[in-house]
């Protein structure tokens, strides 16, 4: 079970963030990043699931700058507002803050190497946390990372598509391969935020599980 913490970012202040530690030495740590409905109930759990398989574990809240304690419901309002919020937000700000939580994490005891896994637009950041930052990262159906894609990546990069997203197109999927041909890239019989088990109608457990396994494998050899 994690607990909520501050994390002192540069230019902007304070913002919260949920860490979860692990029971025995860590294999490393993950900055856990947001989807547009805040660091809620299920990105928490995510975060503490990642700390039940051996690693430190933080998700900094990047909606803090604009409204603190952001938890949004997974409905068309929720989604409404978190657009809005990610908009006045913005990447720069975002990325300053998984570059803090980073830091953070770096301090923690026995860590020698982080991480970033993002999801929705966590995963477009957890890119630009990869090209910007450095940090072998996995994004989860992050669409928003097209207007990116020339930037060079400077560590290992992995990418969960589900092929039923109608969030981002099959040929912006391919655009993904031709601009970053060194990054790892699935496709799965799934929608948009398919990882999501708070969303019954959209979570596909077979994919998820699938997608887990494939990102626990990539972090055990690049954070090693």
């Amino acid at each position: 079970m994690g607990e909520k913490i501050q994390i002192e970012v540069a230019g902007i202040g304070q913002v919260d963030g949920w860490l979860a530690r692990p029971s025995g030495s860590p294999r490393g740590a993950l900055v856990v990043i947001q989807e547009i409905f805040g660091v809620n109930a299920h990105i928490r759990e995510v975060t503490d699931g990642f700390a039940a398989d051996g690693y430190y574990a933080l998700a900094p809240a990047l909606f803090d700058p604009a409204l603190k304690d952001v938890e949004l419901a997974y409905d068309a309002a929720g989604a409404a507002r978190g657009v809005e919020l990610r908009n006045t937000v913005g990447f720069e700000r975002a990325v300053a803050i998984v570059e803090a939580a980073a830091a953070r994490l770096r301090a923690m005891p026995s860590v020698h190497a982080v991480g970033a896994v993002g999801y929705c637009w966590g995963g477009s950041v957890a890119f630009l946390a990869n090209t910007r930052l450095g940090l072998p990262a996995v994004s989860y159906y992050g669409a928003r990372t097209v207007p990116f894609l020339d930037e060079t990546l400077r560590a290992p990069m992995l990418f969960h598509f589900g092929e039923r997203d109608r969030s981002i197109s099959p040929d912006d999927v391919e655009l993904h391969r031709l601009k970053q041909p060194t990054a790892a890239i699935h496709l799965y019989p799934a929608d948009h935020g398919f990882n999501r088990d708070a969303s019954p109608e959209i979570y596909a457990p077979e994919s998820a599980d699938l997608a887990r396994r494939r990102t626990l494998k990539f972090f055990e050899r690049t954070l090693r």
